[in-house]
């Protein structure tokens, strides 16, 4: 049991920095497109940022990586929290598109993408490990 809290602890941690990196990442866009292209470019990097990540969120949720006890099938709950964040995912691109197009879809689709490639930096996030 203790053991079980230490990891849903670790977890806990890897978590909040992962997201606290893909904010950064998301404000540095952000400035970098405001001296671009002033609002618009910002409103471009907020919007994709937002469409990465909503499902990162869901994902988080679903998998209930905050929670200390199992229920069924993990490889299971991982297959449904990512067909979830997958479904989000095509979701979110099409109510964007639909509703709202990037007036910039350089800072749209690059934000996106330093998001979701901000998962790369995972080994430098993690407490305690040594990455080699």
């Amino acid at each position: 049991m203790h053991m079980q809290r230490i990891e849903t602890q670790r977890r806990r941690a890897y978590v909040v920095r992962l997201i606290c990196a893909q904010l950064v990442v998301m404000l540095f866009g952000a400035l970098l497109a405001y001296f671009a292209a002033q609002v618009s470019g910002v409103v471009s990097v907020i919007t994709g940022a937002l469409v990465a990540l909503l499902p990162h969120a869901f994902f988080i949720q679903r998998l209930g990586i905050f929670r200390n006890t199992r229920r069924g099938s993990v490889a299971m709950d991982l297959f449904r929290a990512e067909a979830g964040k997958f479904g989000l995912t095509v979701a979110l691109f099409a109510l964007v598109f639909v509703v709202v197009p990037p007036s910039n879809p350089a800072f749209f689709f690059s934000a996106y993408v330093a998001i979701v490639l901000t998962h790369w930096l995972a080994p430098w996030l993690m407490p305690g490990k040594s990455h080699n």
